[in-house]
């Protein structure tokens, strides 16, 4: 999640400012980027226990180790809680979760050798200090009394009001990780169609990534847990935004319905204070109760954003939230499928043709049945996995009429190959570890932490 805001920005007068906040990430294709995100679990290398903040090999230890590399530290309240560095940043999830978020680029060739080059710094320092990291969707063998809570003042605030809204909250914030991708837009139009369409398919997504089927060592009957927990988190602030698809859908429709989530906190002065389940429509009229009397700014607004967790998200770009975490490939893949879906008109076209005739109840049918079934579930008169290598192709069409190569020349194609091997069989990987679960693993989980470690 977030840093804190390094400034508060402008005094908002005018709902025209909130809309504002949206459009200002217009821009013409040939400045279109991909800001790649991934999280991953840390663990002990000896016990497979969760790793604390504090300790000689504990998070905060990693991340001053990090600092040798020449990233900058943010602390607060005196604990390094995220790094920074040419456009990117570290960060921490409240369970412990190692995220990095990547700087816009122009490629998916920058991004994966981005998550390369990190990857092997923190393998570095996790090797001095005896520790591993691990990509899945759902923390396979800790309980939530096991998970090691950060030191952030906001992500107190989020514990002690997650459980009033949905019984699944804290596990999303302590248990779970995700890879995501993060795209541009040219114009209102244009972020509505790209909206829609990934708003449509991220089920397909969640499918092809399905990684998360085990909770507390054993199976938990669902392909991608975590798919299912966002189903019971929070129903103001997160789901598949059906107003998207209705006529007169907007930068100022988003707004609106951002307007009515309630709040979890205001940063001022270097510290989170709790306004909590409060309104931000008061907030505007100065009536907000944390801070009676004030009124927001943009970076207040900004922050707000950060606090709602539709399927797909906009900011002053849109961000693709529904895949489970996963190996170093799959980090590669999922900026992959989307670029290739949404970054050439003909595949984005393509791709609304497949999904504009699906109606609400389709749409939300199969959001739910996708977490326990993955490709195997049903949609009309056919399955998932068919729906799957649909868009697979169509992605890679995208990625070879975009024509950037590597140094030797290959284009970005090659990045979704993965997913096509995962379409061509019908297996997710989550079908993938349950086998091994069931066979020589000998019904234990332990043997993940080393298998498919990074």
């Amino acid at each position: 999640m977030s840093a804190p805001p390094k400034s508060q920005g402008e005094p908002i007068t005018s709902k025209a400012q909130l809309v504002e906040y949206f459009s200002s990430g217009s821009k013409p294709k040939s400045a279109w980027r991909i800001g790649t995100e991934h999280e991953k679990f840390v663990f002990d290398a000896k016990t497979l226990k969760p790793i604390p903040y504090e300790g000689p090999n504990g998070i905060g230890a990693i991340l001053s180790g990090l600092t040798r590399f020449g990233w900058e530290a943010i602390e607060e309240n005196g604990k390094i809680i995220a790094l920074t560095k040419d456009g990117c940043s570290v960060s921490l999830e409240p369970g412990g979760q190692f995220e990095l978020s990547g700087a816009p680029v122009e490629s998916i060739h920058q991004t994966c050798a981005e998550v390369g080059n990190h990857l092997s710094q923190v393998k570095k320092i996790g090797a001095e200090l005896g520790v591993g990291f691990l990509g899945m969707g759902f923390q396979p063998k800790w309980s939530r009394a096991e998970t090691q809570w950060m030191p952030r003042t906001r992500y107190q605030i989020m514990r002690d009001y997650m459980p009033k809204r949905g019984k699944l909250g804290t596990d999303m914030m302590t248990r779970t990780c995700t890879v995501q991708v993060n795209l541009d837009f040219s114009d209102e139009a244009d972020m509505v169609k790209k909206l829609r369409v990934s708003l449509a398919l991220q089920p397909i997504a969640t499918a092809l990534f399905a990684d998360s089927p085990f909770t507390e060592g054993k199976p938990n009957g669902f392909m991608s847990f975590r798919g299912q927990i966002w189903t019971d988190t929070d129903p103001d602030r997160s789901g598949p935004l059906p107003f998207a698809f209705e006529p007169g859908m907007s930068f100022e429709r988003y707004a609106d319905y951002l307007l009515d989530v309630p709040m979890y906190f205001v940063y001022r002065d270097g510290k989170y204070i709790d306004a909590s389940g409060q309104s931000f429509r008061d907030f505007l009229n100065g009536k907000l109760p944390a801070l009676p009397g004030e009124t927001p700014t943009t970076a207040d607004w900004s922050d707000h954003a950060t606090t709602a967790f539709p399927d797909v998200r906009l900011k002053k770009f849109l961000e693709m939230r529904g895949a489970d975490g996963g190996p170093w490939d799959r980090l590669c893949a999922l900026p992959a499928l989307w670029v290739g879906l949404l970054y050439d008109q003909t595949a984005l076209d393509a791709a609304w043709d497949l999904c504009k005739d699906w109606t609400l109840e389709e749409r939300e049918g199969l959001r739910l049945a996708v977490p326990k079934q993955a490709l195997k579930a049903k949609f009309r008169n056919r399955t998932v996995r068919d729906i799957a290598l649909e868009v697979v192709k169509i992605a890679r069409y995208g990625l070879n009429a975009r024509k950037s190569g590597d140094l030797a020349g290959a284009d970005e194609s090659g990045f979704i190959n993965v997913l096509q091997t995962i379409a061509d069989s019908g297996e997710c990987p989550a079908e993938e570890k349950l086998k091994l679960f069931h066979g020589k693993w000998g019904g234990s989980v332990d043997p993940v932490f080393k298998e498919f470690a990074y």
